[in-house]
Order: structure tokens, then C-alpha cells, then sequence
């Protein structure tokens, strides 16, 4: 759709041009930037059939994979969620810069996050152990929905590790599968967790607790 790759380039030139004073990617050339950011957060839509609803993005960064999805998925509601203030600001000019009406910018600790089990589909992309994004974003999806948690393709032992831990919120694993993304040989993972139950009120715990004590 030429229009949606117009919104999507539109979008990687706000991202690059505030990159210059603002440590937003490390992926500057485009078309890396464009395989490695763009099309891997639009994989998500083929992979695990993510289409509409409620969709949050815990530790949205930049934007991955949370405004891709804004601009392919218009019936979708996101909210980009991050702690550190700059980035919302940043992401709220984004938004606004280019029609997003479907987003919504929030600025807080997923842990604080006051929206419990309200959300259709989580989203990460966030570099954190796959135990400790369960715990912070779990909670944040009502029961029959899911957690997608973008992985490395060599991440199996991080996967076992988080197996108690998504019992104990509520979740089961539904499904793992690898892809490539196109026009590049780089594989990644998508780790779907389906809520099957609500997460007992006492998670998510504090943000240092979790660093010190892997739920397991």
C-alpha cells in the first residue's frame, strides 16, 4: 500500500532526524532501519493474526513496535507505553505530526501502570528477560488475550526460564514461532502467551524486587 509506506517512511524520518540529539536507535541507515525496526514490528500482524482491539506497548522506546502497528492496523487502539518522560514527549509530537489518531502516549512504569487487564494484546520489544516482561505486562491484558514478546531466535533457555512465571500470572504459552524478516537473513522469535486466568492482585511487584527476585 503506497500509503501506508508513506506514513511508515514519514515516521522514520522523524525518528532519524531526532536521533541527531536524542539516543532513540543505533540503526541509522534506511534500510536497515527499515527491515530491522519497520518490518520487524509488522511481522506481528501475519504471525499472530493482530489485526484490531485493545493493544498495549510496554517499553515502547523509540516506538517499536507500537506506531508500525498504529499506522498498518487503523481499527487498532494503541498506547505507547514508556518511563522515561523524553521519549513520550517525543512520541506524542510523532503522533501528532503524522494523523495518529489511534494512539495514545503514556508516560509510566509499566509496574505503576493503573490499566489492569484491560488491554486486547500486549506488546514488546523491550531488552529484558522474558520472566520479568511477563510479570510487567500480563497484567496489563484481561483474560483470553495475549502477550507477544518479541525474542531473539536463540532464546529457548530465557523461554523454559519464564515457564513457572507465566503460570503463576495467569498465562499459558500458546505458541513460539521463528521468521526471517524479509529482505534480510536475520531470524527473531515471537513468544505468544495467552491470559488464561486474572493475575493474582500481589504482581506486578516493584521494579527492584523483580530485578533482585526472578519470579520463578
Amino acid at each position: 500500500d503506497p500509503a501506508l509506506c508513506g506514513r511508515l517512511e514519514a515516521f522514520a524520518g522523524l525518528v532519524l532526524e531526532r536521533n541527531r540529539v536524542m539516543n532513540l536507535t543505533a540503526i541509522t541507515e534506511p534500510s536497515a532501519f527499515a527491515g530491522l525496526h519497520l518490518l520487524d514490528s509488522l511481522s506481528l500482524i501475519p504471525l499472530a493474526g493482530l489485526s484490531s482491539g485493545t493493544v498495549v506497548d510496554v517499553g515502547t522506546g523509540a516506538g517499536f513496535p507500537g506506531v508500525p502497528l498504529a499506522i498498518a492496523l487503523p481499527e487498532a487502539r494503541v498506547t505507547l507505553l514508556d518511563s522515561l518522560g523524553k521519549r513520550i514527549e517525543f512520541l506524542r509530537e510523532t503522533c501528532g505530526a503524522l494523523g495518529l489518531e489511534n494512539t495514545r502516549c503514556v508516560h509510566a512504569r509499566a509496574e505503576e501502570f493503573g490499566e489492569r487487564e484491560q488491554f486486547d494484546w500486549a506488546v514488546s520489544r523491550a531488552v529484558a528477560p522474558l520472566p520479568m516482561l511477563c510479570e510487567l505486562s500480563l497484567p496489563l491484558v484481561r483474560v483470553g488475550g495475549r502477550f507477544l514478546a518479541m525474542k531473539s531466535s536463540h532464546s529457548q533457555e530465557e523461554i523454559d526460564s519464564a515457564r513457572r512465571a507465566i503460570e503463576i500470572l495467569g498465562g499459558r504459552t500458546a505458541w513460539v514461532r521463528d521468521y526471517t524478516i524479509p529482505g534480510t537473513e536475520v531470524a527473531h522469535r515471537v513468544v505468544c502467551v495467552e491470559k488464561i486466568r486474572e493475575t493474582p492482585e500481589r504482581y506486578p511487584r516493584r521494579f527492584a524486587v523483580m530485578k533482585k527476585q526472578r519470579l520463578a
